[in-house]
C-alpha cells in the first residue's frame, strides 16, 4: 500500500513542489533503492534480523560520458561520512554516483560504485588515467538492524545503482533508509521538490535526506510542538540519537562557491524540525547543480563558458532548499512502517499517526 504523503494528509507546506515533488523532478536525476527485510525475533549477529540497504542517486542518470557536477558540502555537526567531499571542497565538484546506506557498509558500496563507475565509463577508466572517488554517505541502524553482521554486499550496491529511475520515488523504509529512526518515530528516506523563477528563467530545487535523527520533544513541524503531544512509544533515553544525510540539487546554475552555501542552507531545513545537532548526530549536507554540463575532457581545458547566478538573486534558492528538507524530512516520516528495535530488544519505534499529527498542527495553525 503506498502511503499518503504530507501534503496529502493536509499538511500546508509553503512553496509550489514539482509534479513529482521529488528529488526526480530535476531533469537527468535517478534515483534506485535496494531494501532488505529479512528474519524476525532476537537479534543475532551474523543471522539478523536483516533492516537496511543502499540507496543510489545519479546525478545525470545514465549518461554514458561523464561529466562533473558541480558541487559544495557543509558538515554541521561531523560524526559521521560522507566520501568524497574533500575533492568537492577543492575542486567544486565530483563524477558519478552519490550513494547511501548503514554505518558499516560503506566501504562495500564504495567498492561497488568504483566498480559501477569503471563499467560505465570503459573508454575514461579503461583506457585513461581517471580516479574515482564516488561519493557515499551513511547513517546509523544498529538499533532496528543486524549492521554488525554486514549484510551490504556490492551486489545489493550494484542493483540499487542498476533499479535508479526518474518520476515517483519510495519513501519511508527503503533503500538505505531501511532502519533508521527519526525523532524517535520510524524514519528513513524521504523527498520533495519546489519550483522557482529567477529573472523569468524557471528552475527547481529539490532534497534527499535520509532522516536518523532528533529527539522526540523536539520534533515541531510547521511550527507546532508534535512532538510535546506524541509521547507514546519513546525509544530508550540512555542511546544517543543521529543522524541526518541531505542531498540538495538544483538545475539553477551556480558556482561551487555557491553550492556550499546552498548545502549550509540544509541545515536550516533540518532545523525547522526541532532538532539541535546532538553529539552523536552526524549531519552532513550536499549541494548539487546539474547545470554548466560539459565532458571530463574539458576540465583540462581553458574553457570560455559557466553560467552562473549573482548572489543578489540567490535568496529563492535557499528558501526553497529549506523548503524542502524540511518536507522531505516529514514525508520519511509519514512514508515510514513501525518496527521493533532489536538493541535493546522488543522496543516499538512506531510510525507517527498522520491523524493525530494532522489535528496537533491545526491546533496551533492561525
Amino acid at each position: 500500500m503506498i502511503k499518503k504523503r504530507a501534503r496529502e494528509i493536509g499538511l500546508k507546506f509553503p512553496g509550489i513542489t514539482g509534479p513529482n515533488n521529488a528529488i526526480t523532478d530535476i531533469q537527468g536525476i535517478e534515483v534506485g533503492y535496494t531494501t532488505l527485510i529479512e528474519g524476525d525475533g532476537a537479534l543475532k549477529c551474523g543471522s539478523g534480523p536483516i533492516r537496511t540497504g543502499v540507496t543510489a542517486l545519479l546525478p545525470r542518470g545514465g549518461d554514458p560520458i561523464p561529466k562533473p557536477v558541480w558541487a559544495g558540502v557543509h558538515r554541521f555537526n561531523g560524526n559521521g561520512e560522507m566520501t568524497g567531499t574533500h575533492w568537492i571542497e577543492d575542486g567544486g565538484y565530483f563524477l558519478g554516483p552519490i550513494m547511501m546506506t548503514n554505518t558499516h557498509s560503506v566501504g562495500r558500496v564504495h567498492q561497488a560504485a568504483v566498480q559501477w563507475m569503471i563499467d560505465t565509463y570503459p573508454k575514461h577508466w579503461g583506457n585513461e588515467h581517471l580516479w574515482a572517488m564516488p561519493v557515499v554517505a551513511e547513517t546509523y541502524d544498529g538499533m532496528l538492524n543486524d549492521i554488525n553482521g554486514l549484510h551490504v554486499t556490492e551486489a545489493h550496491a550494484r542493483a540499487a545503482l542498476n533499479n535508479a529511475v526518474t518520476g515517483q520515488i519510495s519513501e519511508g523504509n527503503v533503500g538505505g533508509g531501511t532502519g533508521m529512526i527519526c525523532y524517535e518515530f520510524k524514519g528513513g528516506t524521504g523527498t520533495s521538490s519546489r519550483q522557482i523563477k529567477i529573472s523569468g528563467n524557471h528552475y527547481q530545487v529539490a532534497a534527499l535526506v535520509q532522516a536518523n535523527h532528533g529527539r522526540r520533544e523536539d520534533l515541531t513541524i510547521l511550527g507546532s510542538p508534535v512532538g510535546k503531544h506524541l509521547t507514546h512509544d519513546l525509544m530508550p533515553r540512555d542511546l544517543g540519537f543521529g543522524s541526518i544525510i541531505v542531498i540538495i540539487a538544483t538545475d539553477a546554475p551556480l558556482m561551487p562557491h555557491q553550492l556550499k552555501r546552498l548545502a549550509k542552507r540544509g541545515a536550516i531545513g533540518m532545523a525547522r524540525g526541532g532538532t539541535t545537532g546532538e553529539n552523536g548526530s552526524g549531519d552532513i549536507f550536499l549541494a548539487f547543480s546539474t547545470a554548466n554540463e560539459v565532458p571530463i575532457e574539458s576540465m583540462g581545458s581553458v574553457n570560455g563558458e559557466f553560467e552562473w547566478t549573482g548572489d543578489d538573486l540567490c535568496d529563492s534558492i535557499y528558501e526553497a532548499a529549506v523548503q524542502s528538507v524540511e518536507e522531505a524530512v516529514v514525508n520519511a516520516l509519514i512514508g515510514a512502517e513501525s518496527m521493533d528495535t532489536l538493541r535493546p530488544y522488543g522496543y516499538p519505534c512506531s510510525a507517527i499517526n498522520p491523524a493525530e499529527l494532522v489535528k496537533i498542527v491545526n491546533r496551533y495553525q492561525y
